[in-house]
This record gives C-alpha cells, sequence and structure tokens, in this order.
C-alpha cells in the first residue's frame, strides 16, 4: 500500500506531499491543494491511503483508496 502524506515544510511557508514520508514530491501553498493532489496521486496509485499532518506532525486527517 502507498502511502502519502501532506505536512507543513520546515519554514511552514507552504505544503508538501510526500510518497511513504520520504522525499517531498510536490510543494504547494495551501494546505488544500495539497491534499487534493495527495487525493489524485492516492487514486491513480490504489491501495493508498493519505494522512494529514499538522505543524506537530501529529495525524489530523486520514483517508484510504
Amino acid at each position: 500500500m502507498n502511502m502519502y502524506s501532506v505536512v507543513p515544510n520546515p519554514e511552514m511557508t507552504g505544503w508538501t506531499v510526500k510518497l511513504e514520508d520520504v522525499a517531498p514530491e510536490h510543494q504547494y501553498e495551501s494546505q488544500t491543494e495539497a491534499i487534493e493532489e495527495a487525493k489524485r496521486l492516492a487514486k491513480e496509485n490504489t491501495p493508498s491511503v493519505v494522512k494529514v499532518l499538522d505543524h506537530d506532525h501529529n495525524v489530523t486527517d486520514e483517508m484510504k483508496f
């Protein structure tokens, strides 16, 4: 199963979509844009899960595809 994470970047100036929480895949200005892209990627690569993390890296939302 693929795992995509949506996390704030270290400077807290944007949001990053990562595959398997390793390397950044894409950078976005808003959390909404990042979540939409992560969902799109997850749907294209099922089975997948999308985890949205807050600034403290706590999971705030999880979606399975």
